[in-house]
């Protein structure tokens, strides 16, 4: 088992020309409750089966496992989501850390987040220009929660 610890944040201002790679995602949950989620993602040309826990009281950590599967297994599991979540990921190295973007598309067009991965919860990080607001612990940012309850239908 291995533990996530993130922090989650809106992206405000260019970041794409920090970018150092950038891959597509499709991805769905094929069972939830309120301990875990079972999503399936199709990445480029890769497919992945993810398992994670329950979130802790501030958001910042979970149990999580990932395992690689065939692409064409992950597109077939993805027919027993209720949905999909597109978004295009852009990989930003910043003094020592690495910052994960996400640009969404279709009905979550609009959001753009930034996650960074930490090894501990009170580890420091620099914070680039463009990264703005956190929202770590708001479930309405989670992707679980972005598939039942799009952005697009948020009053803003």
């Amino acid at each position: 088992m291995a533990k996530e610890i993130e922090r989650k944040f809106l992206v405000q201002g260019d970041f794409e020309p920090y970018a150092t790679s950038s891959y597509h995602i499709v991805q769905g949950y094929i069972a939830g409750s309120d301990s875990l989620t079972v999503r399936v993602r199709v990445r480029d040309d890769e497919g992945f089966l993810t398992i994670k826990g329950r979130s802790d009281a501030a958001g910042l950590e979970r149990d999580e496992w990932e395992w690689p599967i065939a692409a064409s297994e992950a597109r077939a599991l993805l027919g027993f989501s209720d949905g999909v979540i597109d978004k295009r990921r852009y990989i930003i190295p910043f003094q020592g850390h690495t910052f994960e973007v996400d640009r969404f598309y279709g009905s979550n067009e609009g959001l753009i987040l930034a996650e960074v991965e930490l090894s501990s919860r009170d580890e420091e990080f620099a914070r680039p220009s463009w990264l703005g607001e956190e929202v770590t612990g708001d479930v309405r940012y989670y992707n679980s929660q972005l598939l039942k309850h799009p952005y697009s239908e948020w009053e803003k």
